[in-house]
């Protein structure tokens, strides 16, 4: 039995996987390793462990004639080729629900930094530039009493709308379902449009899945229908956003400001984006807890020790 883990996880993962098999690692980052290197990984593999950064594509399914189960220990599965896995009857899992806190607190302290600009104050004092207070040195958004759209009231989006809650904020919500729970819990209001949303808006943060019809969600069309004093939050997948056009919407202040924790093209970041100062741009840490990240190393594994147990897998891709 080869069990092909594709970059370093979390011991305790790894320590349910041993007596199991042969367990070969790939390389520390960085770099990433590309699809073709994922593809040789893999070539004679029976189980792979994936994880987010790493594409599975389908022509390395197809080419692993051994493969038996995929597990991957992101809530997300957009980097596996899961049509190509079930052409072959090969059993997909993730790990929903561990990271959604973590990953809420992220996105609520990128809301933050952004909005109060903390950022360029910080570079700023770094810099040596800082001679005292001024009143305007620095002023930025109140997040306080503000309204909050939040584009995908799943189980991290309600987990923000928690944290918003503490900070008094008004609460919308657009989704294709309406979240009637999420509504009681947290007095939030449905949009049924999201441009509507947008404009009522002055914190906007994603959390939508990327599929075909959220690719380019946030375009240049819809970066106008904000508020110009609004900031957009991204914690979910980067192409979710258009990052030149978000780029130009910062430059020409169509809004105030972004926080970003997740790219169009990762590792790569547009570089209109690394030179604006109203952006906060952080390297994909959202769920970066260390309880967190190895409970999500330690899931994908358990989903693995199930299948070779022939028992029912905890977390199949539906």
């Amino acid at each position: 039995m080869k069990i092909v883990v594709t970059r370093p996880v979390a011991e305790d993962a790894l320590a349910l996987l041993r007596p199991r098999g042969e367990v070969r690692v790939g390389p520390a980052e960085p770099p990433i390793p590309s699809a073709d290197e994922v593809a040789r990984m893999i070539a004679d593999a029976d189980v792979v462990y994936t994880l987010p950064a790493n594409p599975l594509t389908g022509d390395a399914i197809r080419g692993a004639t051994k493969l038996r189960m995929i597990a991957t220990m992101g809530t997300g599965y957009d980097n596996i080729d899961v049509g190509a896995a079930r052409a072959r009857g090969i059993p997909v899992t993730f790990a929903p629900g561990i990271l959604d806190e973590t990953t809420a607190d992220g996105a609520f302290a990128l809301l933050l930094a952004a909005a109060r600009r903390l950022g360029e104050a910080e570079r700023f004092l770094r810099a040596g530039k800082y001679r005292g207070w001024t009143p305007f040195m620095f002023t930025g958004q109140d997040v306080n009493h503000a309204a909050l759209g939040i584009v995908g009231m799943g189980r991290i989006g309600r987990a923000v709308a928690r944290r918003a809650k503490g900070f008094a904020m008004t609460i919308l919500y657009h989704d294709a379902r309406r979240n009637e729970d999420a509504e009681r819990e947290l007095d939030a209001t449905f949009v049924a449009g999201l441009d509507d949303l947008l404009a009522r808006s002055d914190f906007v943060s994603l959390h939508v899945p990327l599929l075909p019809e959220t690719r380019h969600l946030m375009n240049a069309e819809r970066l106008r229908k904000m508020k110009r004093t609004a900031v957009l939050i991204n914690t979910s997948r980067g192409p979710v956003v258009d990052e030149q056009a978000l780029a130009d919407a910062l430059r020409e202040g169509v809004i105030a400001g972004a926080g970003l924790d997740v790219y169009e093209r990762e590792p790569a970041v547009e570089p209109a984006l690394l030179a604006l100062e109203n952006v906060v741009l952080l390297p994909h840490i959202a769920s970066a807890s260390e309880r967190t990240r190895t409970r999500m190393a330690v899931r994908a594994a358990e989903n693995i020790v199930a299948f070779l147990d022939h028992k029912p897998l905890l977390d199949p891709v539906p």
